[in-house]
């Protein structure tokens, strides 16, 4: 992109984070099918029926794209949903979190070895579970691969559980339209199953990118993707 492509794209962004921030009350403190009502469209809901069909587990890769919040939401409607996230440090916060997004038939597990465990049971029962792909790791549970031709540190969880239980992989967003809200699920890139990690790793983000592609200024650039540079390498949001 150009200089100026790349101007207006920040500007957009910045904008529907600013959407985004506004929709947090909603989405977090209205009754559930008040808020559902904003979910206009559905794309690719058979994709999901048919992956659930087949018994073995559903992986719903949801990156930070779009109101992620409300894509958990809209997924915890449809059956038990196994999800895991990021503790806040504020009590106040984490114990509102916990009580939104436990509505439904959520269970909502840190994103720890003990979540870890409790997810790939939850597979292993044919059940769905929710996975933000685009999430840094903790150390020793990321390896560098390619995100738009830049190095990123991006997780093995999804590569290696979908390697011990044989699950289906989904791409999942909502995307902000004019009329409301947009539910998108979609295949994930193929390679995404590969055995080879470094290739599973390169799915996984083609994966998200398919999402970023699909709109870009919806996409939260503002996460530090790239903080996390190979050996030698400085991270991009440093001059």
């Amino acid at each position: 992109m150009s200089a100026n492509e790349i101007k207006e794209l920040a500007i957009k962004s910045l904008m529907h984070t600013g959407m985004t921030l506004a929709e947090c009350g909603p989405v977090w403190l209205w009754p559930v099918d008040k808020i559902m009502q904003e979910i206009k469209d559905v794309e690719g809901a058979d994709l999901l029926q048919n992956a659930r069909d087949q018994g073995l587990g559903v992986i719903l890769l949801g990156p930070h794209h779009g109101n992620w919040e409300l894509m958990g939401l809209y997924l915890s409607s449809l059956g038990r949903c196994s999800m895991l996230y990021l503790t806040p440090k504020h009590q106040d916060l984490d114990d509102l979190l916990y009580a939104s997004r436990s509505r439904g038939s959520a269970k909502l597990y840190p994103a720890d070895k003990k979540g870890a465990a409790a997810i790939l049971l939850a597979l292993k029962h044919g059940e769905m579970v929710g996975i933000l792909p685009d999430q840094i790791p903790v150390a020793g549970g990321g390896e560098f691969a390619p995100f738009f031709g830049n190095e990123a540190f991006t997780m093995t969880l999804v590569s290696r559980l979908i390697q011990k239980t044989g699950a289906k992989a989904l791409l999942t967003y909502t995307k902000r339209t004019e009329e409301g809200f947009k539910v998108v699920i979609k295949e994930p890139a193929p390679e995404i199953y590969a055995k080879h990690m470094q290739t599973s790793l390169l799915g996984l983000n083609k994966t998200v990118e398919i999402a970023v592609k699909d709109d870009p200024e919806q996409y939260q650039w503002e996460y530090k993707r790239f903080r996390y540079q190979p050996e030698g390498k400085q991270e991009p949001y440093k001059r």
